[in-house]
């Protein structure tokens, strides 16, 4: 029962945020009683502590599989875009902002546990594509790493990027493009062209 209340609630905070649903809705949603909830979770902030955690775990699985899938490291960064976009539903709640305003403890750890696996995943990514001659031999991947993780956690800034006027998969393919003409070679921008045309 645990995990189908995690799932549950997964799926609706992502859809709908973290502040607008409550348990209420999760247990109308399950058709369970709001009681059967706290038998597993103490509250609400103990319940959204242990689903962001999990959503944290699958996106982290599904993304070493694209890893794993031996994508040159151009095609790699869509593959993990198009993920992120499938299974993180962006668009209409801003989970994010919710989880920062009114969540800011979890907000933190989350973001903090974010870093560390994207600092790793992004510096691979570009160490191969300097290996390959994708990407320029000269930068400083610790640099980029880092102003790449700020620049994908920005996007998803409501104040800044209103979802009523922009999509996060608009946001998503701008910003890797954007990421990926500032460190490139020729060839790598003629894979970038490629692979844009082909999608």
């Amino acid at each position: 029962m645990k995990d189908k209340i995690l799932e549950t609630a997964a799926d609706m905070f992502l859809s709908y945020g973290f502040k607008s649903v409550t348990m209420d809705d999760i247990a109308q949603k399950m058709s369970i009683s709001k009681k059967t909830i706290y038998t597993h979770f103490s509250n609400k902030t103990k319940l959204i502590e242990e689903t962001t955690l999990g959503i944290f775990e699958c996106i982290c699985t599904g993304i070493d599989i694209i890893n794993e899938s031996n994508y040159n490291p151009i095609e790699e960064l869509y593959q993990i875009k198009s993920f992120l976009i499938k299974n993180l539903k962006d668009e209409k709640s801003s989970p994010q902002y919710q989880l920062q305003k009114y969540y800011p403890k979890i907000h933190s750890t989350l973001m903090q546990k974010q870093f560390e696996v994207m600092k790793d995943c992004v510096s691979e990514n570009i160490t191969r594509g300097i290996d390959d001659g994708i990407f320029r031999k000269e930068i400083d991947i610790d640099f980029i790493t880092r102003i790449y993780f700020k620049g994908m956690t920005g996007i998803k800034d409501i104040e800044t990027f209103s979802p009523k006027t922009y999509k996060m998969s608009y946001l998503m393919e701008n910003y890797i493009d954007y990421h990926v003409r500032g460190i490139a070679t020729e060839k790598g921008i003629q894979i970038l062209e490629q692979l844009k045309q082909s999608i």
